[in-house]
């Protein structure tokens, strides 16, 4: 089976996308067109000098674009450190509005280690089996409301089915409810989180406004004093007991903690949702492939995470004098690691700009690289496949009737992430 490739037309891998299926190009029987496409707008640059050069609120940032030197780079906290000022290696830069540090992110060894390992344990829960049971009951929750929904109205004889925008309806939803199970609080809190929108840290369209960050500030305050009067298993409780090398946690770094678990997971997990939906709207035979061949789920997942790459990229700060992809960096200059670009470097990936479900070498960082690969990792993949899974066993055809790009501007550079809205129609099987 082909996919489109980025021209919009039928691409030709070297091998069948799924495995003893006959070749041939899905395409979508709605009037609306590309809304799948993501093009790797990175290609000529990354082949060419390899790093983007863009100003960022008068910090400039040396944009890294090949895998095996943003690996390199994601490797060598030494030289490129996360420990700088708060709200440095965020692109855009985060220094106006926050001075709380995010952790265990904004740390480097040896202080890193100790609040990693904190972590870990209660961030690793999505892989058992209670845990997957609840993401699958919200999963299962959503599609009920909106496959029953489009029945009620069908039988009904109306001439137009319902639509729902992906972003806020669907994606915006799930990930806030799935944010309860993480984090062990009462469902109830998701409408709190939904009313916030997509982004719960800054504004949509002004990265110097600090409402948002002052919101959250405020919610976390009363959440930890909550907490202190009536301790319970949630995770602000599980911080408030917790120490880190003998040292119990102060306010300030559970804060920094719950910043980076609301924020991290957010927005980039509402992408992952919505252009699952945008893909599989023009790619029917791609859902049918999955929900034939439920065992190849997993894999399918870790493409889609590499083709749509839900976060560009994420910065670092030079501790010195140094290179990077042959290019100076000076000291205290900010570099960032573009884990979309290094994605579809064609040195790496065979077809890179092709959705193949079944791709087997695929090292993709979507969720980073090192020792600040993504904490929340495993419930984000956990969703994930959760909601494709459902998503090809209850659903015959997405249809797009409308669809508002989100594109994100780096120099020179346009890149699409998701969309601000997306209004579908879902299909259920027969």
């Amino acid at each position: 089976m082909q996919t489109k490739n980025s021209d919009g037309g039928c691409g030709t891998p070297s091998h069948q996308q799924f495995e003893g299926e006959k070749s041939k190009c899905p395409m979508s029987e709605h009037v609306m067109g590309n809304v799948s496409q993501l093009d790797d707008p990175f290609t000529a640059l990354r082949q060419g000098d390899g790093v983007l050069d863009i100003d960022d609120q008068g910090d400039p940032v040396k944009m890294v674009l090949g895998l095996k030197d943003v690996r390199k780079a994601a490797h060598s906290w030494q030289l490129f450190q996360s420990g700088a000022i708060p709200g440095r290696i965020v692109v855009p830069s985060e220094v106006a509005i926050r001075d709380v540090r995010q952790l265990p992110f904004e740390l480097d060894p040896p202080a890193h280690k100790g609040f990693r390992g904190l972590l870990e344990p209660w961030f690793k829960r999505p892989a058992g089996k209670a845990y997957q049971d609840k993401l699958t009951d919200i999963v299962s929750i959503m599609f009920d409301s909106i496959l029953d929904n489009h029945t009620a109205i069908n039988k009904r004889s109306s001439p137009e089915m319902v639509t729902h925008d992906a972003v806020k309806d669907i994606a915006l939803v799930l990930q806030s409810r799935a944010l309860t199970v993480l984090i062990n609080v009462p469902m109830t809190e998701a409408q709190t989180w939904i009313n916030w929108g997509t982004h719960v840290f800054r504004s949509d369209d002004n990265p110097l406004d600090a409402s948002k960050a002052n919101v959250l500030y405020d919610y976390l305050d009363e959440q930890i004093a909550h907490a202190k009067k009536a301790p319970g298993e949630d995770i602000y409780t599980e911080l408030l007991h917790a120490e880190v090398e003998g040292k119990a946690l102060t306010e300030e770094e559970i804060k920094g903690i719950m910043i980076l678990t609301f924020a991290g997971g957010r927005d980039t997990v509402i992408n992952a949702l919505t252009n699952s939906l945008a893909y599989f709207s023009e790619n029917p035979d791609a859902l049918n492939f999955i929900n034939e061949h439920p065992e190849n789920l997993n894999s399918a997942v870790e493409e889609l995470l590499r083709y749509f790459s839900p976060l560009t990229h994420m910065g670092r700060v030079a501790t010195k004098d140094t290179q990077v992809a042959g290019h100076d960096v000076a000291y205290d200059s900010r570099i960032s690691l573009c884990w979309a670009s290094a994605n579809r470097d064609e040195s790496v990936f065979e077809s890179p700009n092709e959705v193949n479900l079944t791709r087997k070498a695929n090292p993709h960082v979507a969720f980073g690289f090192g020792i600040h690969n993504c904490l929340g990792a495993t419930h984000a993949r956990a969703l994930l496949r959760i909601w494709v899974g459902q998503l090809a066993e209850r659903v015959a055809r997405v249809e797009v009737v409308e669809a508002d790009e989100n594109t994100e501007q780096w120099g020179e550079v346009a890149r699409k992430v998701g969309f601000h809205k997306l209004l579908v129609r879902l299909h259920k099987r027969a």
